[in-house]
């Protein structure tokens, strides 16, 4: 997977990019990723990227001619490649697991970082996407788009040492995911549950499910909402909820 990321501070991306997961990806050649300063395509001496609105108004606004002369040099330079160009912006879609997931299915994601007001509208023709990292407004759009590369590298085959984590997160299944414990099996008087260790593999499933259950019922109900229960989840949910209240 190749990444671009459009900002006017790139050294923002140097660490975080570099390390843990995403700098492993980058190693293993998993995953290109390149940052620009979209200042650096500004056609003016001063090389200005943003001025008033029209109109009037608080704030100064992103130009378009910068950021679409930044988005050519990337065409140019990948012209083969499908890309998918996302703009972080306050008033988009709120990414989760499932857009994470849908990401990173591409070949090429290009993700514009704002700052200031906000945009010249014109910038929204340029793209395919506009995303939220959540309801609330960040200074820039560089955090929102570390999360969001973040949670979609991850994904990519061969990245995490176990392909299963990924599918095994809480969100990935629709639920929280159940408590987990490694060694010791007893400490300060707090044990692992009995039934992780009888090798019963069919009986750990169904507590791990059922914990999986409990915490997102107990947590984040709303999760339930959008899932479709089997019969035995149905049923390990009765019973959880005749056990909490």
């Amino acid at each position: 997977m190749r990444i671009d990321i459009l900002t006017l501070f790139p050294r923002m991306f140097e660490r975080p990019m570099g390390e843990s997961i995403i700098g492993k990806a980058r190693e293993k050649d998993l995953l290109e990723l390149k940052v620009s300063n979209f200042r650096d395509y500004s056609d003016n001496k001063h090389q200005t990227v943003d001025d008033y609105p029209y109109g009037g108004g608080a704030g100064m606004l992103l130009k378009v001619q910068p950021i679409y002369d930044n988005l050519q040099a990337i065409e140019q330079e990948a012209p083969a490649t499908k890309k998918r160009v996302i703009l972080l912006d306050p008033a988009g879609k709120r990414f989760d697991q499932a857009m994470a997931e849908e990401f990173s299915q591409e070949e090429h994601l290009v993700f514009i970082c704002g700052h200031y007001e906000g945009y010249d509208e014109r910038i929204r023709s340029l793209v395919t996407d506009e995303v939220s990292l959540g309801d609330y407004v960040l200074t820039g759009g560089e955090l929102g788009a570390m999360v969001m590369v973040d949670a979609t590298v991850r994904l990519l085959p061969d990245v995490l040492g176990n392909n299963l984590s990924a599918q095994t997160d809480s969100h990935s299944t629709g639920l929280l995911e159940h408590p987990q414990y490694t060694r010791p099996a007893v400490f300060n008087e707090m044990e692992v549950p009995a039934v992780l260790m009888n090798g019963n593999h069919k009986l750990i499933e169904e507590w791990q499910l059922k914990e999986s259950l409990r915490r997102t019922y107990l947590r984040r109900p709303d999760m339930l909402e959008r899932i479709e229960l089997t019969d035995q989840m149905k049923k390990l949910l009765n019973t959880i909820k005749k056990e909490e209240n």
